[in-house]
């Protein structure tokens, strides 16, 4: 296993939209084994594949962190069929280093994704695990937790962001 780099915010891979998996072979399952290493290595919650510069559907989440019984898992070509409810909830990324915001996000969802091996499953998430879930899923489709905040918070955060896109930014 290998740990890879995470780009952070600037970096624009992470505002295009990932590609459907559409190999479920040795080199799929080599690349979730990294990102979990990556993802517990950098202390995150979750790891989608765009925040490692790879542009395939697929994420991670460290179950581990909620209910020490569970592992991590890979989530691949993840997508949500149902939600419900609406909580606001602090957020952060491994990508945007030290912000955090308030992120409003259904509370359960019906989600159906792929495993590794390929087999489809369907699942009702909520509370916690449904918000990680919508998370990770925003980064496939380019989405930040940022694009989620209010207007206000936005504009608070804006020299911390600012910052961060200067610090790592591409050329």
């Amino acid at each position: 296993m290998a740990v890879l780099p995470i780009i952070k915010l600037g970096h624009p891979t992470l505002r295009k939209k990932a590609e459907p998996v559409t190999e479920f072979n040795d080199e799929l399952k080599e690349l979730a084994q990294n990102m979990v290493e990556t993802m517990r290595l950098n202390e995150g919650i979750g790891l989608a594949a765009n925040q490692v510069n790879v542009l395939q559907r697929v994420f991670v989440i460290d179950w581990q962190l909620i209910d020490e019984e569970l592992d991590a898992k890979a989530y691949v070509n993840p997508e949500i069929l149902a939600k419900e409810g609406n909580e606001i909830g602090e957020e952060g990324c491994l990508s945007i280093p030290d912000v955090r915001g308030d992120v409003p996000r259904a509370y359960k969802i019906t989600v159906r994704y792929q495993t590794l091996e390929g087999e489809t499953v369907e699942e009702d998430l909520e509370d916690l695990p449904a918000r990680v879930f919508q998370h990770e899923l925003d980064h496939l489709n380019g989405v930040l937790f940022i694009d989620r905040i209010s207007p206000i918070q936005k504009k608070l955060l804006e020299p911390q962001l600012t910052k961060i896109r200067e610090t790592y930014s591409v050329l």
